[in-house]
């Protein structure tokens, strides 16, 4: 019953008051690249819907499910967009855009309004349309609708439909109750108990005692040859470049290493950084003053802070460094003085400074000599990168004009490599515990999207240091699995079929007898072949709850059933069957100041605002009139399908 109402939650409406957008910005911008497919016109008219005045285009509805199918591809890599389709994504898009259409519609003749203020709120929210500085960006946000072929009207349309949704569906939910005595009779039943039995009565138990003969098998195999079907698996052929590949890289010149450390003569010629601390009075005489009791024995901070001053430490700072932040006359002053001294005192804009110099380090510098190891390897480094660049781009348009990965590879040196066959996720088929070579583990999903074998491909693996050519070696469609390699997993579900039905008339009759009042042991005598002991079954239904949704179906249509009923339920995968015989309930004492009515009367509140918020969607979309396009439709999911041009 929990698990219900917690669905229910998840309805198409619960959904969109909990999201508030659900079109065109909800899935474009959660999805890769898309653009616009040139929808419009074709056959059946432009227009996939219409509700009231609104109507909802099939180049919208196109860009929609284009953007929804992106997004599903990102966790399934292996999706087509005709599977999409099939599994009710053209429907679960559609609707939503009708009802969002519904509302805005329907809001709008009724006196509601979203201000383009309001809009222009929503959109400086969204991330990516913000700049490096986290603030919006109108470049970025230009840059990304032209990237998903949106325009500045369509994002704006989206967001007001999703503003009127919230103004029209939160009120109608908000503050929602169930009656007290609801609350109580649902809290008693979350707490109740059940007593029966669960009778297991298994198909292999009255399967025939000899297997299947060859051609029993292979008839059974061959009708039901869905049933062993393998996944698509690709092998990936690749060759991998870095900078220990490449050959003849020349050498840093003398005129280069020399050249470098002349543009770095400021990193080689010695420098000398202090570290001081400083006071800053108004006055010149009121510096003397401070630096004259501090030569007499006293610490610069202990006769500032006597003052009511405050003193500052500045650390590792260059003459300019210091000068920037003071003045050149406060700098040269700090340069002038030794080690654990004070500096004369000097004038800058914020006034006289008495500084201390606490440290002094001195970094004697680098002659040509001394530098020439790190700029030679820093040069080298540079060119193996700047050659591997080169061979990058040379290899780009040997790909361009159509030269294969085997011929690349001879004509570089190197060594081309085959992946063992895998799967779109990445997995060595038949090995799940196995995984593509780290170094390829980026281009599979590229590779489970090239259409054919042997297309030679280019690709960054590590950025500046290493890329791959590869290409897909051989491709095997997902086909059933040869019945030489799984007779024994087929022999089992043969008799697996062969004794189900026996298993059902077994059931039948254990099912009749309970009915009949017979004992339990009796009842199950009547199977007529030896079966597992009923078990026992005494639980709370806060015990099923605590199982997360993996309830076993026995037990869930035990806490589905009347008290004193015997129901029987099919195994899954013809395993066999399952009677289940219900003896008692004991309901749950619950008071009202009991934390689980707390909790029952927020939850089922929930509910209902929910239940009231799809009863407003539906008046709505009733009040409105809704006229679906079904030829129009159906030619977006052709032109989606490429059904048209088969």
């Amino acid at each position: 019953m929990l698990g219900f109402f917690r669905s229910f939650l998840k309805s198409r409406i619960g959904v969109a008051i909990a999201l508030l957008f659900l079109g065109l910005i909800a899935l474009a911008f959660a999805s890769a690249d898309v653009t616009g497919s040139g929808f419009g016109g074709v056959a059946g008219g432009d227009r996939a819907a219409k509700v009231g005045s609104g109507r909802i285009g099939t180049g919208e509805l196109g860009k929609a499910l284009t953007s929804a199918f992106e997004q599903d591809r990102q966790k399934q890599p292996g999706l087509t967009m005709k599977q999409f389709l099939d599994g009710g994504g053209l429907e679960g898009v559609l609707s939503g855009m009708i009802d969002r259409l519904a509302l805005a519609e329907w809001g709008k003749k009724h006196g509601l309004a979203v201000s383009d203020r309001l809009v222009d709120s929503e959109i400086v929210k969204i991330g990516a349309f913000q700049g490096p500085d986290g603030k919006f960006s109108q470049k970025a946000y230009e840059q990304l609708l032209a990237q998903r072929g949106l325009t500045d009207k369509e994002v704006r349309n989206d967001l007001a439909q999703g503003l009127m949704a919230r103004q029209l569906l939160l009120p109608a939910a908000f503050g929602a109750q169930m009656p007290a005595e609801a609350v109580l009779r649902y809290a008693s039943l979350l707490t109740e108990k059940r007593v029966g039995t669960i009778i297991s009565v298994p198909s292999l138990a009255f399967a025939p005692a000899g297997g299947p003969d060859d051609n029993a098998l292979a008839a059974f195999y061959n009708a039901n040859k869905g049933r062993y079907m393998q996944p698509e698996r690709r092998t990936i052929r690749y060759a991998l470049v870095d900078e220990a590949t490449l050959k003849n890289v020349p050498a840093p010149t003398d005129a280069e290493i020399a050249n470098r450390y002349k543009l770095n003569t400021a990193v080689y010629a010695p420098s000398e950084q202090r570290s001081v601390t400083q006071v800053i009075v108004p006055t010149e005489a009121a510096a003397r003053a401070l630096a004259a009791e501090v030569g007499k024995g006293g610490a610069l901070d202990t006769a500032a802070r006597s003052k009511g001053l405050v003193a500052s430490k500045l650390a590792d700072q260059t003459r300019d460094t210091l000068a920037n932040q003071t003045s050149k006359a406060v700098a040269d002053a700090a340069f002038a003085a030794t080690a654990g001294t004070l500096a004369t005192p000097a004038k800058s804009g914020l006034g006289w400074h008495v500084l201390k110099v606490d440290a002094v380090k001195r970094n004697p510098g680098k002659t040509l000599d001394q530098a020439r190891a790190e700029i030679v390897t820093a040069l080298t480094l540079e060119k193996r990168r700047a050659a591997l660049s080169d061979l990058a781009a040379q290899v780009e348009q040997e790909i361009d004009s159509g030269t294969g990965l085997a011929d690349i590879a001879k004509n570089l040196g190197l060594t081309v490599q085959t992946t063992q066959p895998l799967l779109a996720n990445g997995t060595v088929f038949g090995k799940a515990a196995e995984k593509a070579p780290a170094d390829i583990a980026p281009l599979v999903q590229a590779a489970f999207a090239m259409e054919r074998e042997g297309e030679a491909q280019l690709a960054e693996i590590k950025p500046g240091e290493k890329f791959a050519i590869y290409d897909v070696g051989q491709l095997t469609a997902a086909t059933p699995a040869p019945l030489a390699a799984i007779k024994d997993a087929v022999a089992r579900d043969w008799a697996l079929q062969q004794g189900s039905a026996k298993a059902k008339a077994a059931a039948d009759k254990i099912l009749a007898a309970l009915d009949k009042g017979t004992p339990l042991a009796e009842a199950v005598k009547l199977a007529g072949v030896a079966i597992p002991a009923p078990q026992p079954i005494d639980m709370g239904r806060q015990q099923i709850g605590a199982m997360q949704g993996q309830v076993p179906p026995p037990l869930a249509l035990l806490f589905a059933m009347a008290e004193g009923s015997n129901k029987r339920l099919e195994g899954p995968n013809k395993a066999g069957w399952y009677v289940v015989s219900l003896k008692d309930i004991v309901p749950g004492a619950v008071k009202r100041e009991d934390q689980i009515f707390a909790g029952a009367s927020r939850e089922l509140g929930a509910v209902t605002g929910n239940e009231y918020a799809e009863s407003l969607r539906r008046a709505i979309g009733k009040d409105l009139g809704i006229e679906r396009n079904e030829s129009a439709i159906k030619a977006v999911r052709n032109q989606l399908t490429g059904a048209n041009n088969q």
